[in-house]
């Protein structure tokens, strides 16, 4: 690419009069800890910490399904919050009941769990963390972290979506958000699969119980749908912040 180095600069030194200076054109207000330069942060800020996976979603959504909705959660809820932002995503967790599938990339739980604690330990700048956990699988290491990190006195918090019975994994409710968050990335809808008691799916994995992947039944699923019910997490996950509670 050909550009002039002095013209260059000239403009992003006339772009950011109001914001931060030529060395780092980010806006102030960016909502993304990524987007920060460290000396944007104060000591009062809550840090929302979206955990998601890796991991088969069925033949019709992406295998980053629950790191998209715990990204779209905390982005919704840091826009309603003050001093609140949202750090990247930790998109591997503990899938190991989804082996045997193309696509599944796991830590395992007690990795996982070791991974949020150090991650934990490593934010006392923050007033307060919240891990904003988007798969299942991850709430014995998170709950773990967190038990871990509020005994050794900090204020760390965990939140994840609520569900359905019946509708465990890539059903009704998550193609509907996907719906919603990305329609371009949703294959056709497939059958339904009644999915087994969640213990079977532990000791056994999802492949023993749905060739598909599918645990629950994602047909009749909608983007209107998938819209409120993104917005009723939201609501939830800033209730929780305001109030401190997980």
């Amino acid at each position: 690419m050909s550009i002039s180095l002095t013209r260059s600069l000239s403009q992003i030194d006339q772009w950011s009069v109001g914001h931060r200076t030529h060395h780092n054109v980010v806006m102030t207000g960016s909502l993304r800890l990524g987007n920060r330069a460290w000396t944007d942060l104060s000591p009062s800020v809550t840090v929302l910490i979206p955990i998601g996976s890796c991991e088969q979603h069925g033949p019709h959504l992406p295998v980053d399904t629950d790191t998209r909705i715990a990204e779209a959660v905390s982005d919704g809820a840091a826009r309603r919050l003050a001093d609140v932002i949202v750090a990247p995503a930790i998109a591997y967790g503990a899938s190991g009941e989804h082996a045997g599938f193309a696509g599944t990339l796991s830590f395992g739980t007690a990795t996982t769990r070791d991974l949020l604690i150090e991650l934990g330990r490593s934010g006392d700048w923050a007033a307060r963390l919240v891990f904003v956990n988007g798969h299942g699988g991850n709430h014995e290491a998170v709950r773990a972290a967190v038990d871990v990190l509020r005994s050794e006195g900090r204020h760390v918090l965990d939140w994840w979506p609520t569900g359905e019975p019946g509708d465990l994994h890539a059903g009704r409710i998550e193609t509907s958000v996907m719906l919603h968050l990305a329609p371009d990335l949703i294959g056709p809808i497939p059958a339904p699969v009644e999915p087994p008691p969640f213990t079977a799916l532990i000791t056994d994995g999802v492949m023993a119980h749905s060739s598909s992947g599918v645990l629950g039944d994602p047909t009749g699923a909608s983007a209107a749908e998938g819209a409120r019910i993104l917005a009723a997490w939201i609501d939830d996950l800033t209730s929780a912040v305001e109030s401190g509670s997980s």
